[in-house]
Formats: structure tokens, C-alpha cells, sequence
């Protein structure tokens, strides 16, 4: 990453700690309706879920960074009715899923996280990825990539940049498809991780997998967070044309599929014809 300086005159990384701040809180919130019985589940237009959680989450969030008042403004999977008009004068913003991994905290195992990413010039330039239940934080930015666990100090990670042994694949845990089987047949030898959220991008940051394949839908408050964090890690997110993701750059969004990986390898190699 680029040192960038944003409007205010800071730099992505200078605004780390109190975002990293805004997750944990937000973890809290998710976490106290965790412990519930009830988590007033709804289903969205697109039949996607709805909870409690996601809406107290959000709220935490947007309060937090709008407390801020650096003037960037805010764009949630919860509040995402802005228009392209409006958007696309923006330099930079906040782009935030309050809640990860939606069919995972009503399964409650554990495996969602709070995504909160800083973009600029539509490149992910800062993001924290923490998960409540493992009170464990991703965190990118131009000064590096660290995880935190717990209490313990902040240690840093890094992609495997070089060739597997045996190729180490992560999958998500609720939407795997049948060009993704197909995908892993032709890549050959390999294990296979199921992972929910984008713990799933995060593990290729701190060098636990080497690849993840996306081939289905996904939108840019899933990915975002976590992209800052491989990029910083020394790692890679592209479209299945090998060309690094962006965003903001039109009216929906959709991303298209994509591959997180460490060793710059042409994956695409491997699609289904």
C-alpha cells in the first residue's frame, strides 16, 4: 500500500485504533443479543437474513464513525439506499457490514465477524475484521497487517507468497456451488477448510490457506474490510480475470467473482469450462 493522506490530513493508519474501538463495541452489542433466545429474525427482498444484531450493530457503528468527524461518509449493508449520483463524488468512505455472516450467528457457531473498511480512490486502503465470539481482530492498513487475540499484543501476519506443498483451500461454510466443485477438481490435490464470513479472506492474510475461490454472489460491504487486510498482508484480491477488485465504480453492488490468494499464481487457470 501507498501512504495516502485522506482530507483531514491523517492517514489510513492513524485512524486504526479508533475504528478497531468501534468493531469491539460493536461485538458487544452483537454479542449481548447472542446470549438471547429470540434474535427477531426477518428476511430482506433478496430472502437474505435480517436479525436484531444487525440493525443494534449498525446503529453502534455508524454513531461510532460518524462521532469521528473527519467528513467521510458512511455507506452500510443496513443503509445502503444512496444513490449513484451521490456516490460516485465520493473520494473516499467508510464501507461497513455490521454484521458478517448473518446465517452463521443464527446458527450460532461463532463464525461471524463486523467488517468495517476505509475506501479511497475505490481501493481498500484500511480495515478491521473482528469476531466477537473469538475475540479475535484482523486489522490492514499501509502500516502493515496484524491480528489481535484477546488481551495479547498485536502480531503481524503475512500471505504464503510462495508454492504450497499441498495447496490449503478455504470454502465458504453456506454458499458453496457446484462451479466451485468444479473449480477444485481441476486445481487437483488440495485440502479443503469450510469457514463462514470473511474469516474466510483473513485466513489467507495471516497464511493459514493459500486460496479462496469465490464463484458466487457477493457484494462490496463482504469483502472490503478483509481486502484491505490481505493487501496489507502481502496478498491478493482479483476478479477471475486476475485484475485487483475495486469499488464504487457503479450503481449496484455486486462484486463480481473473484480469488483471494498469497502466491501470484493465474488461477483462473483452474475455472470450469
Amino acid at each position: 500500500m501507498t501512504n495516502i493522506v485522506l482530507p483531514n490530513g491523517q492517514s489510513p493508519a492513524d485512524l486504526i485504533p479508533a475504528v478497531l474501538k468501534i468493531a469491539r463495541d460493536a461485538g458487544a452489542v452483537i454479542l449481548q443479543i447472542y446470549g438471547e433466545e429470540d434474535f427477531g429474525v426477518e428476511h430482506k427482498a433478496d430472502d437474505s437474513p435480517l436479525t436484531r444484531a444487525d440493525l443494534a450493530a449498525n446503529r453502534c457503528i455508524v454513531d461510532g464513525l460518524e462521532a469521528l468527524d473527519i467528513g467521510i461518509p458512511v455507506l452500510t449493508e443496513e443503509a445502503a439506499d444512496i444513490s449513484w449520483e451521490e456516490r460516485q463524488q465520493w473520494t473516499s468512505y467508510w464501507l461497513v457490514d455490521p454484521l458478517d455472516g448473518t446465517k452463521e450467528f443464527i446458527k450460532r457457531n461463532g463464525e461471524f465477524t463486523v467488517n468495517i473498511a476505509l475506501i479511497h480512490n475505490h481501493e481498500p486502503v484500511a480495515g478491521v475484521v473482528f469476531a466477537p465470539v473469538l475475540d479475535k481482530a484482523w486489522v490492514g492498513s499501509e502500516a502493515g497487517a496484524v491480528v489481535e487475540v484477546g488481551g495479547e499484543m498485536p502480531k503481524a501476519i503475512r500471505a504464503n507468497t510462495r508454492p504450497a506443498a499441498a495447496i490449503k483451500v478455504v470454502g465458504s461454510r453456506s454458499h458453496q456451488s457446484t462451479e466451485f466443485a468444479g473449480y477444485l477438481q481441476k486445481l487437483g490435490e488440495h485440502e479443503l477448510v469450510s469457514m463462514g464470513s470473511s474469516i474466510k479472506i483473513c485466513l489467507i492474510a495471516e497464511g493459514a490457506a493459500d486460496l479462496y475461490p469465490r464463484l458466487g454472489l457477493t457484494c462490496e460491504w463482504d469483502t472490503a474490510a478483509a481486502h484491505a487486510v490481505v493487501l496489507a498482508a502481502g496478498g491478493q484480491l482479483t476478479d477471475t480475470n486476475m485484475q485487483p477488485l475495486r469499488y464504487n465504480l457503479k450503481a449496484e453492488y455486486l462484486n463480481p467473482q473473484f480469488f483471494v490468494f498469497g502466491e501470484p499464481r493465474d488461477w483462473s487457470q483452474y475455472l470450469p469450462e
